[in-house]
Order: structure tokens, then C-alpha cells, then sequence
């Protein structure tokens, strides 16, 4: 038998041969899951033709970049919500604070709750972090007074001088007796081993948020853990845009960076820290060293803490945006650094200018990636085109990702308005019908739309054709930007 096979595959041909059929038979297999998978037929379409035309470029390319589902987490996630719910009872009383917000935000809160561990919940204190110096004297102060637990999980975290003083600071409480649990991501984040040794050496627990783990994830890098979550205490949580990063600061290599994040005092707090725990159970298999002792109300506030990612059953940072746009009647004001969207919040944007909402979007004017910037120009022009405003930042990159819907709701998070956030990355968003926070919200968008140029129908009209086909052409890449 085995001189058969020698003899049949003897010749440089047919091994060649026998390499080729391999290779097209993956590319079927590969094909056919992508048909199975695929969130839409235009997506499944694009990767069945690519697969079998060119399959040894192709193949690698799907095996990274072709799934939009997380396998393992999801079962993961199920196991953390019942153990915890086994052994941490105060958890259970969370819904206790649950708390209708305003009439147009009645579907968003009830969706949230169908869909996510709580919906609205009363008695919080929420206040918006406007720039990196103000977001991390917070966050410093708020380690300082730690006194049981401290999470910290964030997507990038760089071994500079803010990281090395938020280092020092969690390490400062580490060996005053608090329990530091930190977690990142390891695409985002490149730390050097003696960073983490040192934090691990004083006793912080350290681990990375490995999307390649677990069977069937091997090749998922596509995947990010792009939240930013620091939790003291469970009583007061930061969430947001800000990564740690002195791009925040004068004396960098460029302006300061136009961010923002929000302070949460109250029990909304708890719901950050239950996101933490998940992705901490998935990376180590065990629960944090902390408590979940429920927080005492700090104010009056409503806020809803709503996860999403690629592990959810539901589209669940999709149905969050569209119930949230969907409720509009007055205005739609957002900001936001990656403005490739989806087609169904395309749609609710268009949807919303017919209604007669003031529809306005604000950009960088020169974003950090370039395909991005060039795919972002298409969907511009066509927000444009339909009626709405659209502002580009002069200042320097803006990395906002905030919103306000009429006078009712505003949100701050990590949610960029592209496929890979809103379809494929871990997010977390702050969502709050509190008249101070969205008013605060409100002003900061008007203050980065003074410092912006607005894009005129007459600019969309002279692109020249060039600019036309390159905008279209970086928007292939949407799905993977």
C-alpha cells in the first residue's frame, strides 16, 4: 500500500496535485461555513467568491478575520453569572434597583433588560470626565481611597508614564492589603514582562484577555477586548474612551487627544464590575478576589451599563444603537472617531433626518488610521447627502465616542460607530436620562463642533473621482477596519 502511494505521488506533479486539492477542499469546507455563518449575504457572498478563487490567499485571511461569533465565551459567560449567583447572593438583589427611566427610553430599558444583566438601575451619582488629566486624577483619587477590591481592565494600557503612574498607584494599594485584579488585552496593549512582574510581585493579580483561547479560537486575533473599566469598592466605576496613554497629555508627539469618559458612584457600579468578572472568568477560570456586596445609593440618577460583544446571542450593541436613535424626535448629536457604520444604523440616522432630527456628526479631521479616515468619507457624504451635519475636529484626533438623543439621554463608552465595534469587538457603554449628565454631554459636542469645520453638500458634490473610487475601495475593508 505504501509503495502504491510512493509511486502515485512519486513526480513533483502530483504532489502539487494532491497540495491543490487540499487546498480546495479547505477553501469549500471554509465556503460553506461562511454561507452556514455569516451575519449577511453580501458578507457570505464575498468571502464564498474569494475562497474559491483565490484560495491560498484567502484561506488564512478567513480563519482570522471570517468569524463574527465567539466560541467558548458564550458557555463561559453562562458559568461566572451561575457560580457567582451561588455564591455572591447580595448579586441577586441588583434588579432591586432597577428603575423605569423617561417614556422614549422605555424600549431601550426594557430590551436591557430582556438582553443584559439589568436595565436601568436608580440611586447613582454619574458625572462626565472630559480629556485625559481630568479622567485620570479621578480614576488616581479613587485608587487611593480603595479600600476592599480594585478592577481594572483596558484594551490599551502602555508602559509610559501614565501607565507607569496608574501602575504604581494600584501597586500602592496592593500592598496595603486591597485586592488588585488587572486585565488587558494583548493586540492593544504590548507591556514589557518586567512592568507585569513588578505589579505581580506586589501581589496585583495580572492576566490578558487571550481571544485565542480555548478550541476553535486559535486563530481568532480579530477579536478585541476594547472596553476601558476601572471599578473601586463596587460603589464607584470609570468607563469610556480613554485608554491609558500619554497621548492624553501636552508634550506628546502630537495634541493632546479629545476624549471623554464617566465617574458612576451608585449600584449601576456593580454592573461594570459583573462585566469585569466575566472576562476575567474566561481568561483565568476563577473569580477575581473581590465581594459582591452591593453598593448603597449615592444620588438620584438612572444609568444603564450595557456590555456587548461578539459572545451575545442577540445583536445587542445594534439593537442599543437603533432603540436609542429610534427614540429620537429633536436632535441625534454624536461623536465618534471611526464613523464606518452598519447598514441598519446607517438607516436609522436616515431615518431620523426624515423625521426631522437635527442629525449631527462629529469627526476627526485627520483620524489615526488612514483606511478608516478614507472609508469614513464615503458614509460622510452620504449622511451628507441625506440631510445631516457632519463636523470634522481640527484640533487633534478626537476619540470620543459619545452621543445625545433630544434633551432625554446621553451615552458615553468605548462603542466606535463601525462593523468591528459594533459587531465584533468586547464593548461596554454608560447609557443615563440624567438632566445634568446629558446637558454636560450636550455642551462638550457643541464645544467640539465650534472646533470643527462642517463638510457642505457643496465639498461632497467636488470630490473628484479618484477620491470617489479610494473611499470606496478602503470601504471593502469595512467588515475588518
Amino acid at each position: 500500500m505504501v509503495e502504491a502511494i510512493d509511486r502515485l505521488l512519486g513526480s513533483g506533479e502530483n504532489w502539487l496535485l494532491l497540495a491543490t486539492a487540499v487546498v480546495y477542499a479547505l477553501a469549500l469546507m471554509s465556503a460553506i461555513r461562511a454561507i452556514m455563518v455569516t451575519r449577511t449575504a453580501q458578507g457570505a457572498l464575498g468571502w464564498v467568491i474569494a475562497l474559491l478563487a483565490l484560495p491560498i490567499v484567502t484561506l488564512p485571511l478567513y480563519w482570522v478575520f471570517g468569524r463574527t461569533r465567539f466560541e467558548g465565551y458564550t458557555s463561559r459567560r453562562a458559568m461566572v453569572t451561575a457560580r457567582a449567583r451561588q455564591e455572591f447572593k447580595p448579586l441577586e438583589r441588583l434588579r432591586d434597583f432597577e428603575d423605569t427611566p423617561q417614556p422614549a427610553l422605555h424600549g431601550l430599558h426594557f430590551l436591557a433588560c430582556k438582553l443584559s444583566d439589568t436595565g436601568f438601575l436608580g440611586g447613582n451619582r454619574i458625572g462626565l470626565l472630559v480629556g485625559g488629566p481630568a479622567t485620570f486624577d479621578a480614576i488616581l483619587t479613587a485608587i487611593a481611597a480603595a479600600r476592599r477590591y480594585i478592577l481594572v481592565e483596558y484594551y490599551i494600557f502602555n508602559a509610559d508614564r501614565t501607565g507607569s503612574r496608574l501602575a504604581e498607584a494600584l501597586i500602592e494599594r496592593a500592598r496595603a492589603g486591597v485586592d488588585v485584579s488587572f486585565m488587558y488585552d494583548p493586540i492593544g496593549s504590548s507591556l514589557p514582562r518586567r512592568f507585569l512582574a513588578k505589579m505581580s510581585a506586589a501581589g496585583i493579580g495580572c492576566s490578558q484577555f487571550d481571544t485565542t483561547r480555548g478550541r476553535g479560537n486559535r486563530f481568532r486575533i480579530n477579536f478585541r477586548n476594547h472596553r476601558k473599566i476601572v471599578v473601586i469598592d463596587g460603589r464607584t466605576a470609570f468607563l469610556g474612551g480613554i485608554n491609558v496613554s500619554d497621548d492624553y497629555y501636552e508634550g506628546g508627539r502630537r495634541a493632546p487627544w479629545r476624549d471623554a469618559h464617566v465617574r458612576i458612584d451608585g449600584p449601576a457600579a456593580m454592573s461594570a464590575a459583573i462585566t469585569f468578572v466575566k472576562d476575567w472568568y474566561w481568561a483565568r477560570r476563577a473569580l477575581p478576589e473581590m465581594d459582591f456586596e452591593l453598593p448603597q445609593a449615592a444620588g438620584r440618577a438612572r444609568a444603564l451599563i450595557w456590555a456587548t460583544g461578539p459572545a451575545d446571542e442577540q445583536p445587542q450593541c445594534t439593537v442599543s444603537l437603533l432603540s436609542s436613535f429610534n427614540a429620537a424626535r429633536q436632535r441625534i448629536w454624536i461623536a465618534n472617531p471611526y464613523f464606518v457604520p452598519t447598514d441598519p444604523v446607517v438607516q436609522a440616522l436616515r431615518l431620523a433626518v426624515l423625521r426631522g432630527v437635527d442629525v449631527r456628526i462629529v469627526v476627526p479631521l485627520k483620524a489615526d488610521h488612514r483606511v478608516v479616515r478614507m472609508a469614513s468619507q464615503l458614509y460622510q457624504a452620504e449622511m451628507v447627502r441625506a440631510g445631516a451635519r457632519v463636523f470634522r475636529y481640527r484640533k487633534s484626533m478626537l476619540h470620543t465616542k459619545a452621543f445625545v438623543v433630544d434633551e432625554v439621554m446621553a451615552s458615553v463608552g468605548s462603542v466606535n460607530l463601525d462593523h468591528r465595534s459594533i459587531l465584533i469587538n468586547f464593548e461596554i457603554a454608560a447609557f443615563s436620562d440624567d438632566a445634568e449628565f446629558v446637558a454636560s454631554v450636550g455642551a462638550m459636542l457643541a464645544e467640539d463642533m465650534r472646533a470643527s469645520s462642517e463638510v457642505s453638500l457643496d465639498m461632497v458634490n467636488r470630490r473628484t473621482f479618484l477620491n470617489r473610487l479610494a473611499t470606496r475601495a478602503a470601504n471593502l475593508l469595512a467588515p475588518v477596519l
